[in-house]
Parts: C-alpha cells; structure tokens; sequence
C-alpha cells in the first residue's frame, strides 16, 4: 500500500516535539513561543500531517517565513495564513512535530514541495543505485535527489556528480555510504522507492509576514476612503483600473482589492510585495488627488501615520517620489 503524504516523516538535526496528536497542541501557540522564547529561536519546521495531506511550516531564528503543502495531488508552496487556516482549531485527527533542521536541509524541502521535479533521461531506473549514480557523476549533477522510502523522506545534494551533503530520517547507523546504501537494499523496503530530482536549491524564501500584508490592504482602503471623503467619488474606479494595469508587472497586486472582489493571500517576499503596493500607490496619487490642494506627501504622512516604523522598515516611504517627513 502506497505511503500517504501525512505518513511521511523528514530529517532533523534535534527534536523539539515528538510526533504528537495535534488536539494536545495549540499551533498559535507552539509558533508565538518559538518567536519570544529565546532558546526557541532556531531553524527549523513544523509538520503538521492532517488525514490527506501534510502541512510543513518552515522557520528562520523562531520566525515562521514560508509553508508548503503535500497531498494526493502533489505539492506546492502556500502562504502562510492558508496554510495555518488548514490546521482546524479543534482538529480530531492529525498529528504535528516541532524539529530543528539545518537552513540547507530547508531549502531542499522547499524546493522539492514548491518546484516539479526534473525527468529522469528514457530507460533509466533511479531506484537502481547501479545505474543512478554512474548517470549523476556522467552528468556532473549539480542538484538535489529527494528519496523517499517508505514513510521516511531523505536529501541528498550534489556538486559535480557526487554527493557533497546528506540529510537522512531512515538510516541513523554507519558512514553516510553505508546510510545511503540502506535506502536502496530491497529487503529493507515495505513501500516503492521514489527518488526525484531537482536543480541547485535556492536558499528558502521569506514570505512577506502576514501583518505587513494586512497593513498594506489597511493602507490602500485608507486612501481610497480619504479620497472619495475629498469629494473623490470616482476613486475606487480609478483604484481598480491602476490595479489592473499593474497586475502583469507586480503580480502580487492580485492579493489586494478595494471593491469587495474576493483576494488571494499573496507568496511574495516583503520587496516585491511593497514594490508593488507602491507602484499602486503611486498611480492612485497622481491620478486621484489635487496636488495644489492636498500635496501627495501630506495625504501619504497622514494614512500612513499610525504604522509608520512598519512601513518605514518594509522600504514604502523610499518608493515615491514626494518625501514624507
């Protein structure tokens, strides 16, 4: 019988929570604690495994900064208040794990949940050792191979065709050759063998956190509101149209709304996030307001105010042309 996502367990280098049932632990919680407690401020993830799918919540120094998701259909990356709305708050059934991981062994993750796999050339078998690996050096692999046998998920990165680190849940015994050697022995294998590849991981992504996403939308409603309050009634019009001219540019404009549409939760970094609310911003202000009457620097001081050390320190302010004292 097929391993299911929910089954599948990833390497660490501590354990911080043992596999446990997830209705004797609260996920807000366990995520605050790993941000304020000092000695909690490690590099790591969270697994959530739910009945069909499991969740991965991955973090830098206790900050939680990307999720991804794998399920019967695949895998995928997903914002963080998506993949914290799939945990329910009184869940039955699930289990979670709090372990701390090195930064590599969590870009490799990443990569090989929110990327497709590379395809193995026609007539290669990669669950034969015999013939994987003589293919890897001819080819002078760079990369990451994924292999996951039965419900143990392990990592093995290359440069130039041999392995240059490894990252193991199955196999805690012996040298890394004899670790790696264990993972393809038939005798010990229940489920298939699936190993995968993948290019050169980048280092893990850092989504935008969730409050600097709320801030923005705070922000551009705010705008729209002061304008239309200024005698401006055409403003969320002329919101929506600058949204839209802009959307191939800054995708991650396709998060906000300011006429009740439906918004998704948005994967980009802080960077791409505020260059694209700027770029709205910024097309609303010369197009909405009376710059002889309300100055676009006066008007941006006064909605930004109450959050101006947030916006400040995402880079908003040094996007526009007017300099807000």
């Amino acid at each position: 019988m097929p391993v299911t996502p929910a089954a599948l367990r990833f390497p660490s280098t501590r354990v911080l929570l043992p596999r446990t049932r997830l209705a004797y632990i609260h996920l807000r919680n366990l995520l605050n604690d790993a941000k304020r407690d000092r000695a909690a401020r490690i590099s790591g993830y969270v697994a959530v495994s739910l009945p069909d799918e499991v969740v991965i919540l991955y973090l830098l120094s206790g900050e939680l900064v990307n999720a991804t998701v794998r399920d019967g259909k695949g895998s995928r990356a997903l914002a963080i208040p998506a993949a914290i709305d799939k945990v329910p708050s009184e869940p039955e059934y699930g289990e979670i794990c709090f372990n701390e991981a090195d930064q590599e062994q969590l870009a490799c993750m990443y990569a090989t949940h929110a990327k497709p796999a590379e395809a193995w050339p026609e007539g290669l078998s990669p669950q034969d050792p015999a013939a994987l690996f003589p293919y890897l050096m001819s080819q002078t692999f760079d990369g990451v191979l994924e292999i996951i046998a039965n419900e143990f998920v392990n990592y093995l990165v290359f440069r130039n065709g041999t392995v240059a680190r490894a990252f193991l849940a199955s196999a805690h015994h012996g040298t890394v050759v004899d670790r790696v050697a264990k993972l393809f022995a038939r005798e010990s294998r229940v489920a298939e063998l699936r190993v995968s590849r993948w290019g050169v991981p980048d280092p893990l992504p850092l989504q935008a956190p969730p409050s600097l996403v709320q801030a923005y939308r705070d922000l551009t409603s705010s705008l729209v509101q002061k304008l239309v309050a200024q005698g401006k009634e055409s403003a969320p019009a002329i919101a929506e149209q600058a949204r839209q001219s802009l959307l191939a540019a800054h995708p991650v404009l396709d998060a906000f709304s300011v006429t009740g549409r439906p918004a998704r939760e948005p994967l980009a970094p802080t960077p791409e996030l505020t260059n694209g609310v700027a770029a709205w911003l910024r097309e609303v202000l010369w197009a909405a307001v009376d710059h002889d009457a309300t100055p676009p620097e006066s008007l941006l001081k006064e909605i930004t105010w109450e959050r101006r050390h947030v916006f400040q320190s995402a880079g908003l302010y040094d996007q526009f042309p007017w300099k807000v004292m």
